[in-house]
């Protein structure tokens, strides 16, 4: 009698061919989102320096970059500003001529078949760098919700296609979707910043946005990384308040939320590669210690693994010439 095994797991992974046809998760071009800064001014195209082959851009140099994000098929983009001042009660997150609102209207014009999602958030636009109205030292909830609405509201007035609150105050997600409704924007769609972690992976994305708060922390109103069931009362809310899309960030060391989101409410899930994770990436592989093509694709293969939808990421132009590579 034979002692050998006779179901042998291998015998599906012996050539390219059989892998390709049992793999189970498929990282694809039209699960990205490519996440845009554009600043005042013109002719700007400024490096990050903490994001290698990351920039800002002025309003008028962002055709080019779009076309490249157009050529990749690459469905979406999400757009952050940088005002060219700030105040207490982020007046430029909301303004008509805001250049944020400037940039979704040239983008549209130009690019009409372009998602165009806009990060709906006041920290780069006020002076205390907090995500909402600062009063007697403590960012307040309700009076900040006007604010986050009405920023919101300027966006789809410019032509944005989706709007993507991310400050975290409660109740923001209802406040915006009765806005949109009154002002006739009710087909617009709510992505939320529905599970959002006080994460220490979010440096590099501040120094691009300089949005780093002055005072403080925002553990107030950001989650507490060990906390998971927390997060489905998060995503439960935003959904019961009209959110389509829910997101979870970062994404790499909070994968199981991802598949906690996913099996429990079965809506689309999208998780934020956020800058910190691409950064680390970028330092590894510049000094050899990593494959970075390698790293990137079985990092977002994971994310989708866990049951993301959708993923934003800074690495979405490599990932969609890469993905094109292997066609």
């Amino acid at each position: 009698m034979s002692c050998f095994p006779k179901t042998r797991l291998r015998r599906l992974r012996a050539t390219a061919s059989l892998r390709r046809l049992v793999r189970e998760s498929h990282l694809r071009v039209d699960d990205l989102i490519y996440p845009v800064f554009v600043v005042e001014g013109e002719g700007q195209k400024q490096p990050v320096n903490a994001m290698p082959g990351i920039y800002r851009y002025s309003v008028d140099t962002l055709a080019e970059e779009m076309q490249t994000v157009m050529d990749l098929n690459i469905p979406g983009i999400i757009i952050f500003g940088v005002p060219g001042f700030k105040d207490a009660r982020a007046s430029q997150a909301y303004a008509e001529d805001g250049v944020v609102q400037r940039a979704i209207r040239a983008v549209k014009k130009a690019f009409p078949e372009l998602l165009v999602i806009t990060d709906v958030c006041l920290c780069a636009y006020t002076e205390h760098g907090h995500c909402g109205i600062v009063e007697q030292g403590k960012v307040v909830n309700d009076p900040s919700l006007e604010l986050i609405a009405a920023t919101a509201l300027s966006h789809a007035r410019a032509g944005a296609d989706m709007v993507a609150p991310s400050d975290m105050m409660d109740g923001r997600v209802g406040a915006i979707r009765e806005l949109l409704d009154e002002n006739g924007f009710q087909d617009i769609p709510i992505m939320s910043y529905a599970a959002k972690y006080a994460s220490a992976f979010y440096g590099p994305f501040r120094n691009a946005a300089g949005s780093s708060p002055q005072f403080g922390d925002r553990k107030t109103y950001q989650m507490d990384p060990a906390n998971a069931g927390e997060a489905l009362r998060e995503v439960e809310q935003d959904l019961a308040e009209g959110a389509d899309i829910v997101m979870v960030k970062p994404a790499l060391a909070y994968l199981d939320i991802i598949r906690r989101v996913k099996d429990v409410f079965q809506v689309p899930v999208a998780a934020y590669n956020v800058s910190g994770e691409y950064s680390l990436v970028k330092a590894a592989a510049r000094e050899n210690l990593v494959d970075e093509r390698a790293v990137v694709m079985e990092m977002l293969t994971g994310m989708k693994r866990a049951g993301a939808d959708i993923i934003l990421t800074y690495f979405a132009k490599e990932v969609a010439r890469w993905l094109r590579e292997e066609r």
